[in-house]
């Protein structure tokens, strides 16, 4: 049974694919429905679609949420007023619409009460000027329930404390929107950061800010797009003693000159960029000191951008892999916009995890290093991205390494899969003409996937090495191996879970296998001793989870909605009594 937490638009953009009878009085007049049409509502509609709605939907390809064209001749401009105002109410009203929805979602988006007249009016506008495009048909061979077998709850139960909460970033919607907490090479201070620009340090368990994008880079922004903003960072390995830190963070998409680019007569909606930061003064707080620009990367969409960048943290001083920069860079929406041959590909960098040595300068733009030993270093091709280390990503969204030296690598997936992988250089991980262990076609309808054909092995798709599908969950929360000594019952697992549902997840280690798909379970958390769910303490219904780990090896599990950090604590199995 598919659960979903869905945006308003999602919800709206169903209404052409139901029975048209019960819609008869969509086909209006824009006049007769009170749809402005003149140029300043269009545009203002245009602006808040853009940064509130395109993470999600777009007219052309079913996105997160289904593409957009025609709502308007679907359904009545004051049925879509109502029901993003008041959602649970017109359920509950026993409007026809309004149940069919439920039905099939089994869920109440959230209202948008906060939005005023004239925002919601200028949604209208604008999507009234989105003309009904032909809806892709499903593939006769489609799979309705790609992985039928249920995730079952396991007997494990894990004790969380309540470490902190960061502050709010925001009076509207989430609080905060808090994405990863890391350590300090070391040290024990932890560190967490606020897409909104913040980069917070932990001290005595209270949030203290050591790093503020936007008075450092005044062009910083966090809209539009449900990840856009200040990504991720990473102490150098020695941070110590020569006081580098390098961050992601977002840029209008004319900030710079970009140094990954495509045609221009594809859109650029905003720019990715990595900065190297050099104190003199690695132990002051506040964080002060100089950045450098090391790249720029264009991105057609709002969504799939560059979520992390990473050391490995078993390299040793001297070995090959030591102080080189792991860093994920999703397709930037290429493929949902109608541009899949941006990714999936050696010579693009989209839907890719690169590797860089930040010390170095043979890059294109001299700004930092290729290693000799990436995988296609001496490929013939000129057109090269030889900084890729694996490519075929929609997302990598989390890069974590095993005890054993195994590089994992989330990966969210569009309308069916969710996948972990174990990432080797050079290797194709399958997007966009994968999805899991599972066909899907770019150019049909992308929330159709079909069974692998018999000569699949032709391709030398490396497939995920666990997976779950929208059943079970939405997008997937990659996490850690259990490195830590606090909780003896989680040792040989790697924790995970799912971003929107908050659901917790494990595999174990010994059970992550190239070929096959080891078995997921789940499990629960008790806080002070109470059982608890995370959509309960977090007061929404798309909890965001993140997870992130110290330098003891513990985990912390991290809430956008309330900015909230707890700590896996202890662990018992239900069986034993919570």
């Amino acid at each position: 049974m598919k659960i979903r937490v869905v945006p308003v638009l999602l919800v709206l953009a169903m209404l052409p694919y139901l029975s048209s009878c019960s819609f008869k009085q969509a086909d209006a007049t824009a006049s007769d429905q009170g749809i402005a049409t003149d140029s300043a509502t269009i545009a203002l509609g245009q602006n808040t679609f853009t940064q509130n709605c395109s993470a999600c939907h777009n007219f052309s390809n079913d996105g997160i949420g289904p593409q957009l064209g025609g709502i308007t001749s679907a359904v009545t401009a004051d049925w879509i007023r109502s029901f993003i105002r008041n959602p649970e109410a017109v359920i509950a009203s026993g409007d026809e619409r309004a149940a069919i929805l439920h039905e099939k979602y089994k869920t109440v988006m959230p209202s948008f009460a906060s939005y005023t007249d004239e925002q919601i009016n200028g949604i209208i506008a604008y999507l009234h000027t989105r003309k009904s495009k032909k809806r892709k048909p499903d593939h006769p061979d489609a799979l309705k329930d790609p992985i039928p077998e249920p995730i079952a709850m396991s007997d494990l139960v894990v004790e969380m404390e309540l470490v902190t909460q960061i502050p709010a970033s925001s009076q509207e919607g989430q609080l905060t929107r808090i994405c990863k907490l890391d350590h300090q090479p070391g040290t024990y201070a932890l560190f967490v950061v606020d897409l909104r620009g913040k980069l917070y340090q932990l001290q005595n368990n209270q949030p203290k800010l050591y790093m503020d994008m936007p008075a450092l880079r005044p062009k910083f922004i966090h809209q539009p797009g449900l990840a856009t903003g200040f990504g991720s960072f990473a102490f150098h390995p020695e941070f110590q003693r020569n006081g580098l830190l390098y961050t992601t963070h977002v840029e209008g998409p004319d900030a710079g000159k970009a140094d990954f680019t495509y045609n221009d007569s594809i859109p650029v909606t905003l720019q990715w960029v990595l900065t190297e930061w050099k104190t003199p003064t690695p132990e002051a707080f506040p964080f002060k000191g100089e950045g450098r620009e090391l790249l720029r990367i264009n991105m057609v969409g709002s969504y799939h951008g560059v979520q992390e960048i990473t050391f490995n943290p078993l390299a040793k001083p001297g070995s090959e892999d030591y102080g080189l920069l792991y860093i994920g860079i999703g397709d930037g929406a290429s493929v949902e916009k109608g541009y899949p041959f941006l990714a999936h590909s050696p010579n693009r960098i989209w839907g890719t995890i690169i590797r860089i040595d930040p010390a170095g300068s043979n890059s294109a733009n001299g700004k930092y290093g290729i290693p000799q030993t990436n995988p296609f270093v001496n490929r013939a091709d000129p057109n090269t991205v030889r900084e890729i280390y694996a490519y075929g990503f929609r997302n990598p969204h989390r890069i974590s390494w095993s005890r054993a030296g195994q590089i994992l690598a989330s990966n969210i997936g569009h309308h069916n899969i969710e996948a972990l992988n174990i990432i080797l250089p050079g290797h194709d991980y399958g997007w966009h003409t994968r999805e899991g262990t599972f066909v899907m076609d770019a150019n049909a309808n992308m929330s159709n996937v079909l069974a692998l054909p018999s000569d699949d092995a032709k391709l030398d798709v490396t497939y995920p090495v666990a997976q779950y599908d929208h059943d079970e969950g939405n997008a997937i929360s990659g996490g850690y191996e259990y490195w830590g000594t606090a909780i003896p019952e989680l040792k040989g697992k790697y924790l995970f879970g799912d971003i929107v549902k908050g659901r917790l997840f494990y595999v174990e280690m010994k059970d992550l296998k190239l070929g096959s798909q080891a078995r997921i379970s789940e499990w629960k958390v008790t806080l002070n001793g109470s059982p608890q769910t995370l959509t309960a303490l977090c007061g929404a219904k798309k909890v965001d989870l993140r997870f992130g780990r110290d330098h003891s090896g513990e985990i912390y599990i991290l809430t956008k909605p309330d900015g909230k950090v707890y700590k896996l604590k202890k662990a018992r199995l239900a069986k034993e009594g919570v």
